[in-house]
């Protein structure tokens, strides 16, 4: 019977950043279970755990050593291992020396080429205690650490200095040095209410013996819904609603060990100010939930998550309400200073803001934005004045106080300070909405300045970063282009704007003065959107031969594209769809093959066969219904027409030799089908379906 075990890891730490911490705790998992895998150590279930100090995992059923491993080592074939009095060669003799073995223990074996000598080799399996510390330390020196760092006088670098490992097999301590600390079989708990040595008798005790005994819940889920339900729960005590947001969910949960979750309060005459002012500030400054009454509104309330279960836990509470008070304070101040003055006031102050050197300043880029609108708005056919409005205006709240000491406001606060000037309410929107879609999935804006503005923007910093040579490599991406040139076509296409991105883009790169040569990034920049466009359709369910069918005729307005998508995609599910994608393929390489000869047009004094006659009456027919559809942008329909010529072109194909020796038969034939194969080439080519 084999012998099984649990295996208990723990990595005990310095605090772990909380905003990569549950990123560390499932790669540090992932990574212990793929070397397990690697080495045939098979197992039953495993936990991850995570906690500020440790990470942690609990595998069970480990078996307690790799399985005995029997090779077959193949060597000269019979007839060259011995020679003709039976006697064996040398290189018998070598194979049997390499082997370790005697000539006369050799097994014969029946291969494809005949029998050969060979030997059956038999290694042991390796402890797993043996195999451990080299799959933890491999596992470790793979985490995704942005930044390692060095402590004491060693030169061992990890995410944060390491104080303790723990690591057990069955109730046995496995001894070894991981990352220069000695293995154990004692975890520390909380920092301030257990800060001393916690001994594990077995690896099934951990969570309870650390929750128990440590004032550690280990298991990260468990303290995330803990603290969610707490903060919900005390929010309605309090007669509102906790505001959670889940990132920030994550990062308090990150943050604590012994989560105690409690309320405070602020100065209701703070709530004169723009509610996201408040949210950030309880938010991504305090790490506070916000609170809202049943209609949404902010309510002078928060929510706390404390790591320490105080005895006077209304001194905690004061505390908080201490340190938020100056922060709304603060946020007040900028509030009042920057209304002080228009927002458009600082459109001149732009001029000393660099976007970036090779590129220029805010203003420049300002200048660049406007011009492009108003090429937008004339595909639209719409005014161009609230766009270039809003132009003028998107960066200046960059020069607002507010902004300055809240980056993530940006665009929100423009809007903010727009309408408190009396702009236009479609110029204030747009303002903000020129960053949407800040994050994937993240709504797209609402207003069509907000719409026309967001695409300039992106445009611009897409042809000017492409210029400088500061395209996307791998997974560096400094500029977010990736998310640009999503957003931009998901604007188009997901709120039915028939802009063409081709000729756009040719406008936005004469907007960049000398020596930045932009125009020849054109192709470059349609290029590497439609591989983003690929991805959106992928990420969709979009088979990619349908795409790829669509990409071949490089449709230049994203909203076309996507309409034809839509029609190849109903064109798949109809049963002539196979057949006629088959044909289109045939035509597709007999036109290749074709010498030059095709006729311009079908001769119908040439057409011989009762079958080419046949088919050469359904094109023109189908035809002349399906041009007007094209004409439309209906492909929907004309491609469910052009499937009535299955049978047609099926009855050409079995009937009627193309490529026979008449020449003028033959180039008239290929004309047949050349116009056949471009009554669906205005739509897609349909021959790519078949991969």
């Amino acid at each position: 019977m084999i012998e099984k075990q649990d295996l208990l890891i723990e990595i005990g730490t310095e605090e772990l950043p909380p905003k990569a911490l549950l990123r560390l705790a499932n790669a540090f998992a992932s990574e212990v279970l793929a070397g397990l895998a690697d080495n045939q150590l098979t197992h039953g279930e495993s936990q991850r755990y995570a906690t500020p100090r440790r990470l942690a995992l609990l595998v069970s059923d480990l078996v307690a050593a790799q399985p005995d491993r029997e090779d077959l080592r193949r060597g000269p074939s019979v007839a060259a291992a011995y020679h003709a009095d039976g006697s064996p060669t040398r290189a018998a003799e070598g194979f049997a020396r390499s082997c370790g073995i005697d000539v006369g223990d050799l097994e014969t074996v029946e291969t494809r080429n005949g029998s050969c000598l060979a030997c059956r080799i038999r290694e042991q399996g390796k402890a797993t205690a043996v195999l451990l510390p080299k799959i933890i330390e491999t596992a470790l020196s793979r985490l995704p650490i942005p930044k390692r760092m060095r402590w004491g006088a060693g030169h061992v670098e990890f995410a944060r200095p390491l104080h303790w490992v723990v690591l057990l097999f069955g109730s046995a301590t496995v001894e070894a040095s991981i990352l220069g600390v000695a293995t154990g079989n004692t975890t520390l708990g909380h920092r301030f209410h257990h800060p001393h040595a916690i001994p594990v008798a077995r690896p099934r005790d951990y969570p309870d013996c650390l929750e128990q005994h440590g004032h550690v819940i280990a298991g990260y889920e468990k303290r995330r819904e803990q603290i969610k339900a707490q903060a919900i729960g005390i929010a309605e005590q309090c007669g509102g609603h906790a505001l959670i947001d889940p990132d920030l969910l994550d990062e308090v949960t990150s943050l604590v060990e012994w989560p105690i979750v409690f309320s405070g309060s602020f100065d209701s005459a703070f709530l004169e100010l723009p509610r996201e002012v408040l949210i950030a500030t309880m938010q991504d400054h305090q790490k506070y939930f916000p609170v809202t009454d049943a209609s949404g509104n902010l309510l002078p309330l928060f929510i706390a998550v404390s790591n320490i279960d105080s005895p006077a836990p209304d001194v905690v509470r004061t505390g908080n309400e201490r340190v938020i008070r100056p922060r709304l304070a603060d946020a007040a101040f900028f509030w009042r200073r920057d209304c002080e003055q228009p927002l458009a006031r600082h459109i001149n102050g732009l001029q000393q803001i660099v976007f970036q050197q090779a590129l220029g300043t805010l203003h420049d880029k300002t200048q660049r934005v406007v011009k492009l609108v108003t090429c937008i708005a004339d595909q639209l056919a719409i005014d161009p004045a609230p766009a270039r409005r809003a132009g003028e205006l998107a960066k200046c709240d960059l020069l607002t106080e507010m902004v300055g000491e809240f980056p993530e406001l940006q665009g929100v606060m423009g809007r903010y300070y727009a309408q408190r000037d009396g702009e236009p309410g479609e110029v204030a929107a747009a303002l903000d909405e020129q960053y949407m879609p800040r994050f994937a999935g993240d709504r797209l804006p609402q207003t069509t300045t907000g719409r026309v503005l967001s695409i300039a923007d992106k445009l611009d910093t897409l042809i000017g970063v492409f210029a400088i040579g500061q395209a996307p490599t791998g997974d560096r991406d400094p500029f977010a282009l990736r998310r640009a040139a999503l957003g931009t076509l998901r604007i188009m296409i997901e709120c039915d704007l028939d802009l063409d991105l081709e000729k756009l883009l040719v406008h936005t790169a004469a907007g960049f003065a000398e020596p930045v040569n932009a125009s020849r990034m054109i192709t470059s920049v349609f290029d590497f959107m439609m591989e983003r466009l690929r991805h959106y359709y992928l990420d969709s369910g979009i088979n990619i031969h349908i795409f790829e069918a669509v990409l071949a005729l490089r449709p230049t307005q994203p909203l076309d594209f996507h309409h034809r998508i839509q029609a190849v995609t109903g064109f798949c599910r109809l049963p002539e769809a196979d057949s006629l994608a088959t044909a289109n393929k045939r035509i597709s390489n007999i036109l290749k093959q074709a010498a030059p000869g095709i006729l311009d047009a079908v001769d119908r004094s040439l057409l011989r066969e009762q079958a080419e006659q046949r088919l050469a009456a359904a094109v023109d027919e189908v035809g002349r219904r399906v041009l007007p559809m094209l004409e439309k942008k209906d492909y929907g329909n004309a491609l469910t027409e052009l499937a009535g010529l299955r049978e047609s072109v099926d009855v050409f194909f079995d009937d009627v030799m193309v490529m026979c020796d008449d020449e003028s038969l033959k180039n008239n034939r290929l004309a047949l089908l050349r116009d056949l194969r471009g009554l669906f080439m205005q739509t897609a080519d349909i021959s790519r379906l078949q991969g």
